[in-house]
């Protein structure tokens, strides 16, 4: 492949995506788990008999994180290619 190939920019530029997710999901995690979760256990709020923090760093988390991996993909990565195109095969 060619050094300027537009491949290794998609590529790039959807990998920078990928750590985005990556660190938005533990941001998302650390923010939740260890702000409501700091508290003493008599304190804890419960919801759906899980404490809050737990509810909100992993079951919201996954669902949220669920949604923008699909969003991400539906709209925003593109299908290419992995043939070299213009190749000469003999």
């Amino acid at each position: 492949m060619p050094k300027g190939d537009w491949r290794f920019r998609i590529a790039n530029r959807e990998a920078l995506i990928g750590v985005a997710l990556a660190t938005f999901n533990i941001i998302w995690w650390y923010g939740f788990a260890y702000t409501l979760g700091s508290k003493s256990p008599d304190d804890y709020i419960y919801i759906f008999g899980f404490p809050a923090w737990f509810f909100f760093s992993c079951i919201v988390g996954l669902v949220v994180m669920i949604a923008l991996v699909y969003l991400v993909v539906k709209f925003v990565l593109k299908d290419m290619p992995f043939d070299d195109e213009g190749r000469d095969e003999s």
